[in-house]
């Protein structure tokens, strides 16, 4: 362990705005249990009204997080207030955002610094899957569907960056959490998911490179589930969410809890020196 700092050298492999002396300050010694509490910190979801986000959501108020902002695209009152029953200690609010319009997601994200007071934890979790198949089928012509989840899963966690890194950097701390998918590393046969496997691959490498931009200030990661019982696969014919099971080593699709830990562990102090990181949930999938 280093004792002194004089004439330590300084980072410059940043900006030269972030010239603090190194080594930097180590963050205190708790005890393992504590590190994982969220209380006193106040977390922000999108895609929170269901599915991996609402798991996530509640995972995090499990942790004892002060404050929670559950933002989606369509009103979640009803979650909202279901939440607010089984967690009263904790403020929760709902948010209507639509991701993919940037001036939306500086109005949210600034109502709701102003009602919290401020962001810790945010959780860029909205996205789309893509179910037009081959990209020369007929139905693809227009690049409209390209279009839009390239603008919901891809720069939609862009603005979400955008914004909430400028009160990470004014408060000095906070951690950023991308959802990405094992799509972004794999093809993902048999199904013909180009386009959204290309958004995953696109975020999560934003994410690193994000760890590095923020290292002066936040830590950065992405979660890259595999197939997850949260109704986004129902589309599916059963006889291919069979086909799944048969390509998992573990047998089966992950059940949203078991996914959202991941988020525990990276929101949480737990995670104080993981930062530019991608935690796999995929059950085996990407290991053969």
């Amino acid at each position: 362990m280093v004792e002194s700092v004089e004439n330590a050298p300084v980072r410059s492999y940043i900006s030269d705005e972030f010239t603090d002396p190194l080594p930097r300050a180590y963050p205190p010694v708790r005890p393992i249990l504590d590190l994982f509490s969220l209380a006193g910190k106040v977390a922000v979801v999108t895609g929170a009204s269901r599915g991996l986000g609402y798991a996530i959501a509640e995972t995090y108020l499990q942790q004892n997080v002060s404050g929670l902002a559950l933002v989606d695209y369509l009103p979640s009152d009803e979650v909202v207030e279901e939440l607010r029953l089984k967690y009263p200690k904790a403020r929760i609010e709902g948010y209507v955002c639509d991701v993919s319009k940037s001036g939306l997601v500086e109005k949210t994200v600034l109502q709701i610094e102003s009602d919290f007071g401020t962001i810790d934890i945010f959780v860029a979790n909205a996205g789309i899957v893509w179910k037009q198949g081959p990209i020369l089928s007929p139905e693809n012509e227009s690049d409209s569907h390209w279009q839009n989840i390239w603008d919901v899963n891809v720069s939609g966690v862009y603005y979400c960056a955008k914004q909430v890194g400028r009160i990470f950097k004014k408060n000095g701390k906070g951690s950023f959490i991308v959802t990405a998918s094992m799509s972004a590393f794999i093809a993902n046969t048999p199904f013909m998911l180009s386009p959204y496997n290309a958004t995953k691959a696109a975020v999560k490498h934003l994410a690193t490179s994000l760890a590095v931009e923020w290292a002066g200030f936040a830590r950065v990661n992405s979660v890259s589930p595999g197939y997850c019982d949260t109704g986004i696969n129902d589309h599916l014919p059963w006889a291919s969410r069979s086909k799944m099971w048969t390509l998992v080593p573990l047998g089966r699709e992950a059940l949203p809890f078991e996914v959202a830990s991941a988020y525990a562990y990276l929101a949480s102090d737990a995670a104080s020196y993981v930062t530019g990181t991608d935690i796999r949930v995929d059950g085996g999938y990407t290991a053969v």
